[in-house]
């Protein structure tokens, strides 16, 4: 019998997930909120459905979503840089809800090194740095997470990838010939897609649940000579960094994850 995951939020990382899962023997559940990429995703052999999580109520068939799966995979952008006056956590309290009533019994969310902030000193933060009190009240990034790794008889584990790039989409061609841009000295935390797909695929074989993890190319650049290098290989125009105010950044260690998936990503970037 096929094991089966769902997977809410079959977009730019969510879709070519759901297609190794498919290839690896698989049975998905997908989730869009667009009528218009249903049958996109029929096409993959995709069960699709459309979920769209709300701050009163998730919208959609959300028991239908997570029926006879054992694992949850959760891959939504919070949006919170589109609208800072959402609340998210309303809206992951929302999906626990339905979770506790079904037989999902692990979860993989997907989270952003933007958990951290950044520095003049671009610290090195590691999977089980411990957030203080004001860095949890601050973030409802910090705070989705935690609301998850608490859940109660739920394994789940958290993936924090950096900048996702890969399938044309990378970020130089947004800075390309731009003036002024901030934290030239800043350390570069990017990861391609195909990494992203590795690290996921490589948590759920292991059975490595209960866990955070990392996902960052070994990038040796500042952000200036990182999108400056790029650029040219690019042949596109030379971005221009700010110099006069002080730049701040992050460097993002995923030791830990190396060492605990005993997987090393090759260098896409």
């Amino acid at each position: 019998m096929k094991k089966q995951v769902s997977i809410l939020g079959c977009g730019w990382l969510g879709l070519p997930l759901a297609r190794h899962l498919l290839k690896n023997g698989w049975k998905v559940k997908g989730s869009t909120t667009s009528s218009d990429k249903i049958q996109v995703l029929e096409a993959e052999g995709i069960n699709s459905f459309i979920i769209e999580l709300l701050e009163d109520k998730v919208a959609g068939y959300i028991r239908s979503f997570l029926e006879n799966s054992e694992l949850l995979i959760i891959d939504i952008p919070p949006g919170l840089r589109r609208d800072p006056n959402s609340d998210f956590i309303a809206k992951l309290k929302k999906l626990t809800e339905a979770i506790s009533e079904s037989k999902i019994n692990k979860i993989l969310y997907v989270s952003s090194t933007g958990v951290f902030d950044d520095h003049e000193s671009n610290p090195s933060f590691t999977e089980h740095y411990n957030f203080t009190q004001r860095e949890v009240e601050n973030s409802q990034l910090v705070q989705a997470e935690q609301l998850l790794l608490n859940l109660k008889k739920i394994q789940t584990s958290v993936i924090r990838f950096g900048g996702l790039i890969g399938n044309d989409r990378h970020p130089v061609k947004y800075l390309a010939g731009k003036t002024g841009i901030k934290n030239p000295k800043a350390p570069v935390n990017l990861i391609h897609l195909d990494n992203c797909i590795l690290l996921i695929s490589e948590i759920i074989q292991q059975n490595k649940f209960g866990e955070i993890f990392h996902g960052v190319e070994d990038i040796k650049l500042s952000k200036e000579d990182y999108y400056s290098k790029k650029a040219k290989e690019l042949s596109l125009p030379i971005p221009e960094f700010d110099h006069e105010t002080t730049s701040e950044g992050k460097e993002i260690s995923m030791a830990w994850t190396t060492r605990i998936l005993g997987v090393k990503l090759e260098k896409r970037l």
